[in-house]
């Protein structure tokens, strides 16, 4: 490009489109691109990703190419910060305190994720490795009959075991996506697993305690320390009543068959399969019945909440308009093919792999587009293995000519909710983001 732009690419479209498409591309945005991006125009762009773009005309006007819509400045993303850890593959470092790492999107083409590419969300410190973990004891109170402590090795000889395919997200998955940016570490779209949880149902423990009219919420305790250094929770969320007695909902001991580990809350955890991670207690130490919404840390103000009717972005809420957020969103992702890939000269077939979840819901239809949208293609889409289990897809696409691409994959509910084309429902913290998954490519000439 002929002229370097004083600021990043996002932060230009953020604050004045105009001026980032002039200094950008050298010249005014307008209601189209579609007279820009010809002479001139197209061969900066060109220039920007590398290669020829075949569906320049359909691109949205102010959109940011996806080969460098991460940058924080001048043309090409900075490389993220990798977390190298034993027992992981490389994960994106996001934050070291408490830790936080994301799983890139193309390491997550299993159907069954491994231990070692499951994304790290902690909200405090890690507790120490019980010496025995079977000695560990999980306390059951509030609204019940006959409150229990139970140790894991109860637990397990106690009641039946069960083994799901259960999907886990960070419930601020795709926060990178808002404009204006949210508080908090910005996800990609990797902040999801879908493991095999081996644990007993939380409802039958609850049954077990005996649980008493008044009893409407959970409330979740765990072992990890405060950053503080305070003796007080870390975060203490909870879910209503009918989300515990979900059968789908487990007190989990074991990962893909192993015991789970330390970093992903050994020797025992809550997996509320759906709604955001924050609910699935790690290093899980109590579970209080509540006779009303639980107000623990976590639980209150804007944290996992959103706005109920939508809010000025970078507004400021009214406490009022904020609930809790329950089921995640629909969402879809491309998972065989690395964001930024260069294609062997020649190629005009992509095979494509992906994955799709819904939260509570099942997900209706997957559609993929490598014109900007201007059409879709239906992919093949298969049944979950249990509900809460996320759907894989497959896909072919034909690549007309040699140039750059973006792979759009849009997945449907079984409402007939879509993901939108930009991240809508803007809250302080950033949750629900779901906008349509972008992959760009480069099919060498």
């Amino acid at each position: 490009m002929s002229r370097k732009p004083e600021r990043g690419f996002i932060e230009l479209y953020r604050n004045d489109p105009e001026r980032a498409e002039a200094l950008i591309f050298g010249r005014r945005a307008g209601p189209s691109r579609r007279g820009f991006l010809k002479g001139a125009g197209l061969a900066s762009m060109a220039a920007a990703v590398g290669g020829a773009i075949p569906f320049a005309a359909n691109m949205p006007a102010g959109l940011v190419p996806a080969a460098f819509a991460q940058a924080a400045s001048g043309t090409a993303p900075a490389a993220p910060k990798m977390l190298q850890m034993a027992g992981k593959v490389p994960l994106i470092l996001l934050q070291e305190k408490p830790l936080v790492a994301e799983t890139p999107e193309h390491l997550l083409d299993d159907e069954v994720t491994p231990t070692d590419k499951f994304f790290i969300r902690n909200n405090g410190g890690i507790p120490d490795q019980p010496a025995d973990p079977k000695a560990w004891k999980i306390k059951v109170d509030g609204e019940v009959n006959s409150p229990l402590e139970l140790s894991v090795g109860e637990l397990e000889s106690r009641f039946p075991m069960v083994t799901l395919q259960l999907q886990l997200e960070c419930g601020g998955n795709g926060r990178n996506q808002f404009v204006p940016e949210a508080r908090g570490n910005q996800w990609g779209n990797g902040a999801i697993g879908c493991a095999q949880w081996t644990g007993v149902r939380l409802a039958d423990v609850l049954k077990a305690a005996g649980l008493k009219s008044s009893a409407v919420y959970t409330a979740h305790y765990a072992a990890d320390p405060h950053l503080s250094g305070e003796a007080r929770p870390t975060i203490s969320r909870g879910v209503r009543l009918p989300k515990a007695m979900d059968e789908h909902t487990l007190i989990a001991t074991r990962m893909n068959g192993e015991p789970i580990p330390l970093i992903h809350g050994a020797p025992v955890r809550l997996v509320v399969p759906g709604w955001p991670g924050s609910a699935s207690q790690k290093w899980l130490t109590r579970i209080w019945v509540r006779d009303k919404e639980h107000d623990g840390p976590g639980m209150t103000g804007t944290s996992y909440r959103v706005a109920r009717t939508p809010m000025i972005p970078g507004g400021k809420p009214d406490d009022a308009n904020m609930a809790i957020m329950e089921s995640m969103p629909v969402r879809s992702i491309v998972t065989n093919v690395k964001h930024g890939t260069e294609l062997s000269a020649g190629t005009r077939r992509l095979d494509l792999r992906g994955a799709a979840w819904a939260g509570d819901k099942a997900v209706r239809e997957v559609h993929v587009s490598i014109d900007y949208g201007a059409t879709w293609q239906a992919v093949s889409l298969a049944q979950p293995k249990n509900k809460h289990a996320w759907q894989r897809w497959t896909a072919a696409v034909a690549l007309p000519s040699a140039g750059y691409y973006e792979i759009w994959s849009r997945a449907t509910d079984a409402d007939g909710r879509a993901q939108p084309h930009v991240a809508g429902n803007w809250n302080p913290q950033g949750y629900g983001a779901n906008a349509v998954s972008r992959v760009a490519v480069l099919s060498k000439a």
